[in-house]
């Protein structure tokens, strides 16, 4: 069972990035599952890495268009870009090096995490692009 499913609530309308975040969807779902059945650390590890990486490029998509179009809230928005990063990067070190494990709470915080940033800050640019002909 998948810890969470794409919901049109989370659109943005903008449909490159809500690709990019139902991949992220199905990063964090794929975590899960590992989580689940046990996998090894390296299995992890590797899902973790490939999480990351496509978050970083995620929000380096963002803030691209946000700053190309000079967005009023980039400067906030990257903010809890940047924020989210170092706790990503935080946590896949932490696992890597046997501090820390992939817990059921880390799930939840990745989860909530998502979906609270894209209904609460990722909405908010979503009529501002749509406005400047981004779609």
């Amino acid at each position: 069972m998948a810890l969470m499913e794409w919901s049109k609530d989370y659109s943005v309308n903008i449909t490159e990035f809500d690709g990019q975040h139902k991949k992220i969807v199905g990063f964090i779902n794929e975590l899960h599952l590992a989580m689940r059945e046990a996998k090894g650390k390296e299995v992890m590890g590797k899902i973790l890495d490939e999480l990351a990486d496509y978050t970083v490029f995620h929000f380096s998509a963002e803030e691209r268009l946000m700053h190309q179009y000079s967005y009023p809230g980039y400067i906030k928005h990257k903010a809890e870009h940047d924020n989210l990063t170092k706790q990503v990067l935080v946590l896949v070190n932490d696992y890597k090096a046997g501090k820390s494990l992939i817990s059921q709470e880390v799930m939840q915080f990745l989860k909530d995490w998502l979906v609270n940033h894209i209904i609460g800050s990722d909405k908010k640019y979503s009529d501002f692009l749509n406005s400047k002909g981004i779609a």
